[in-house]
């Protein structure tokens, strides 16, 4: 297994690298720990069924005592912890030596299918602009395909991109009650969330011009931070939100305290998640 092409041992060097496969493989981390005697039960079970998928999935190996900068990113409490990412980020998780069989379950909830493809020609297209022709391809690949559930997400996500915040709910209420609470989905929903908070309010350059007319504008100040998130730029509209929390507690039934948390959860593992909290934990005393 040492010698594996699918079993990595992971690094501060090689982390990057991995993180960038998940684009176009599923890549299982596996936290682990030498003291720990379940991590020693799962590991060669991982090991096993990296050899038989044969590169459908990447296995990592993380040593939590030889990269605790790693595991702290990911706030590891408990080991073994395996994480599942796709596209760079977390979408599954599972905690504790679980036996060959669940994990293999777990491992083919993620592993490629044929309706996979459709999904990436799917999200090209959605590149492209052409997100009509996008939702048409998922819709074709979901009746075909109905057990998978990243069909019924990247349906969502097509969904959104068009602005049909209700479609996409919909959808992903349709999923199976095993897959809604899944990391990928809790994060959709979040989008989901800011994105119809937003619906109607100004562009963020009218709210800028607005608030520098009138600091005091809250309704201004809500509706740019809303944008921030939309935008991505989360570490600004996390400002705009404490500085709404600082001025006005009262603005639509503390909005900015309750907004915070939502940015909370669509970052999940982020670092910056725990300064802020702090800054927002001094705020409520």
């Amino acid at each position: 297994m040492a010698d594996s092409p699918f079993v990595i041992d992971v690094t501060q060097e090689n982390y990057p690298q991995l993180m960038e496969a998940s684009f176009k493989v599923p890549v299982l981390l596996d936290f682990w720990a030498s003291w720990c005697q379940p991590c020693h039960i799962l590991m060669p079970i991982l090991g096993r069924l990296a050899e038989e998928y044969q590169g459908k999935f990447l296995l990592g190996k993380l040593n939590t005592e030889e990269q605790q900068e790693i595991a702290a990113q990911f706030g590891i409490r408990s080991i073994p912890t395996v994480k599942l990412f796709r596209d760079g980020q977390v979408v599954d998780e599972f905690m504790g030596a679980l036996p060959e069989r669940a994990v293999r379950e777990f491992l083919d909830r993620h592993v490629a299918r044929e309706s996979d493809v459709q999904v990436a020609t799917a999200r090209e297209r959605l590149l492209a602009g052409d997100a009509e022709s996008a939702i048409a391809l998922l819709i074709e690949a979901r009746q075909a395909d109905p057990d998978n559930p990243r069909v019924t997400v990247a349906l969502a996500r097509a969904q959104a991109a068009t602005g049909d915040i209700d479609a996409a709910e919909a959808t992903l209420d349709s999923l199976p009650a095993n897959e809604r609470d899944k990391p990928e989905v809790t994060t959709l929903r979040n989008h989901l969330f800011f994105e119809g908070q937003v619906a109607g309010a100004p562009a963020a350059t009218d709210l800028e011009t607005r608030l520098t007319a009138h600091p005091g504008d809250h309704q201004a100040l809500f509706h740019l931070a809303l944008r921030k998130v939309i935008d991505q730029d989360y570490e600004l509209a996390m400002e705009l939100l404490l500085r709404l929390m600082q001025e006005d507690r009262n603005f639509k039934e503390d909005a900015g305290r309750r907004t915070l948390l939502k940015v909370f959860e669509l970052l999940g593992d982020d670092p910056r998640v725990s300064r802020y909290r702090r800054r927002m934990a001094s705020l409520l005393h």
